[in-house]
């Protein structure tokens, strides 16, 4: 036992050692990624990301360390059960793929569980649940707990760079069931078929505000339009029409509010700002 105890003490104090050299890495490979000029390039760039953060996941205390430094979109929950760092890797045709990693605090022990971007494969991205391995991608800003039944469910606001002419914000829940992480829950709408997350589109040309505000207890959007009304339903014409919308959590659901009076409210976080666009060979 004794020797087994030391084994683990002299492991920890490798990765203890190893520590600064790996985050300078993973903060110039953050860094750099949306800067490299080839897709081969963004893609190992990504993937040594990945590496660095479940280098630094080795370490129990990456889970409560200050990670500020390194330039990912991160959520924290509020009572500490998980980390979860995303990215977006652009491609040349103006496309994103999005990488994850997940970081939960279980019943004693660490997980460091990795995300699958298949967007593609979610045609109808409202309606499914979705695990780990089957997760609609974004980089995610903001998040909002709340309980319903005795159980806490994560909302979580994101950023979806979709296309060269679209982008997408998404009201995205994350929740635990035994242990494993599962995206999406029926907390929107009325009735059987409840929504399992929201999904916006609007031209890339605009901007969209999806926030939450705690003093209000509201998530506060822009309403979205098309710009004509033969453009109904194709989003990548919609655009803010100047009113706001909101979503209030009330008896276990976020309830849909149109047409708010947003305009004196003070925001607890900074705008979103996008990643930049990959630059073109």
């Amino acid at each position: 036992m004794r020797h087994a105890f030391t084994i683990l003490l002299l492991a920890l104090h490798a990765v203890a050692a190893a520590q600064p050299e790996v985050r300078a890495d993973l903060i110039a490979s953050a860094k750099a990624l949306p800067l490299a000029r080839t897709d081969a390039a963004r893609d190992s760039l990504s993937l040594r990301i990945k590496d660095g953060l479940r280098a630094l996941a080795a370490d129990p205390a990456t889970l409560t360390a200050d990670l500020s430094d390194i330039p990912l979109s991160r959520v924290d929950a509020p009572d500490g059960r998980f980390r979860l760092f995303t990215w977006n890797v652009p491609n040349m045709t103006g496309g994103h793929r999005y990488e994850g990693l997940l970081l939960v605090q279980d019943a004693k022990r660490q997980q460091v569980i990795e995300l699958r971007d298949r967007t593609a494969d979610v045609s109808a991205p409202e309606v499914p649940e979705l695990g780990p391995d089957r997760w609609y991608g974004a980089l995610y800003y903001q998040v909002v707990p709340v309980k319903k039944g005795g159980k806490t469910y994560y909302t979580l606001l994101g950023w979806k760079g979709f296309n060269k002419v679209e982008t997408r914000k998404v009201i995205e829940v994350l929740s635990f069931r035994g242990g494993t992480p599962r995206f999406g829950a029926p907390l929107f709408g009325t009735g059987k078929l409840k929504k399992q997350r929201v999904v916006f589109g609007y031209s890339f040309q605009a901007t969209m505000t999806l926030r939450y505000e705690s003093e209000q207890e509201r998530i506060v959007l822009d309403h979205l339009v098309p710009a004509r009304t033969d453009l109904e339903g194709q989003w990548a014409f919609y655009g803010p029409d100047m009113s706001y919308d909101a979503y209030v959590w009330e008896k276990g659901q976020w309830r849909f509010v149109r047409d708010i009076d947003a305009r004196d409210n003070k925001r607890d976080n900074k705008p979103f700002k996008a990643p930049p666009t990959a630059p073109r060979p």
